[in-house]
């Protein structure tokens, strides 16, 4: 799969392991994952299931074990405990099979800041394996989809940060996943970059791809996610599709309730107060 393409069909699609008719309905299989640092324990044997074809929100507080999930879920962090699936491959069993099928765009992403945004992707496609042509390609429409082809020659330390973001994205993009892996994907990118970016990850769930991203931003997961899950303290509290998990009220409601937070309390400073 890869998804810009919009007015004709890619026909140098980089080849993927086939996928068996069991192991396509789950995208995202953890079980029993769990880390700790020191004391501090950050994933608490947690279980998920991301069903595939589904735009899957991962909500929770600070510190709640967004970040750390993630990261074990895609290979950046070695668990401690549990195992995780991508379309029935074992991440650390058969790692290059699973992260064949896996698109990632890290919390903190760390890019190569000499390089230009057609470099870094025009180096991505040839270390996956890509023919030329291909990247050649590929790299030409994602510029063009994501509105980063006035920069393509722009260093990215040059960048700003909603163009990091998209550029990280269309790294995740380059090789055609099937599953792709976002943290805080929208965090402090402006309103016309979130767009594009809702767009395109709206396309590709509608191409059969399978997204599952973090955010703290309750309207927008409400917004654009087919399912849902709250974190807190390490462990899942609450998981399913969206209208299951709000019930009769907004998601942040809900949210608020299931973590025990306040909403429209008589909170404040005392001293401005008066």
């Amino acid at each position: 799969m890869f998804l810009p393409r919009s007015r004709k069909q890619n026909r140098n699609q980089a080849a993927s392991p086939p996928i068996s008719e069991q192991d396509s309905t789950v995208a995202l299989q953890i079980n029993g994952l769990y880390k700790s640092f020191g004391e501090t324990v950050a994933v608490n044997h947690l279980n998920l299931s991301v069903p595939a074809g589904s735009f899957f929100g991962l909500v929770g507080p600070n510190g709640a074990g967004k970040t750390t999930t993630l990261s074990m879920a895609v290979g950046l962090l070695r668990p401690d405990a549990g195992r995780v699936r991508i379309f029935g491959r074992d991440l650390w069993k058969q790692p290059l099979q699973a992260k064949t099928l896996l698109g990632v765009l890290p919390d903190g992403l760390s890019l190569p800041e000499r390089l230009t945004g057609r470099e870094l992707l025009t180096y991505l496609g040839l270390l996956r394996g890509l023919d030329a042509r291909t990247v050649q390609s590929r790299v030409e429409e994602l510029l063009d989809v994501l509105d980063l082809a006035t920069a393509q020659r722009t260093l990215l330390i040059d960048y700003s940060t909603g163009m990091r973001k998209k550029i990280g994205l269309a790294s995740a993009l380059l090789h055609g996943p099937r599953l792709l892996v976002l943290d805080e994907p929208f965090e402090a990118v402006d309103p016309l970059s979130a767009s594009t970016i809702k767009t395109i990850l709206q396309r590709f769930v509608e191409s059969s791809g399978s997204v599952l991203f973090s955010s703290h931003v309750m309207p927008l997961v409400e917004q654009v996610c087919t399912h849902v899950a709250v974190v807190t303290r390490g462990e899942v509290i609450a998981v399913g599709e969206i209208g299951q998990v709000r019930g009769e009220s907004s998601l942040e409601a809900a949210f608020l309730h299931l973590v025990g937070g306040k909403a429209g309390g008589k909170e404040g400073l005392t001293w401005l107060a008066s």
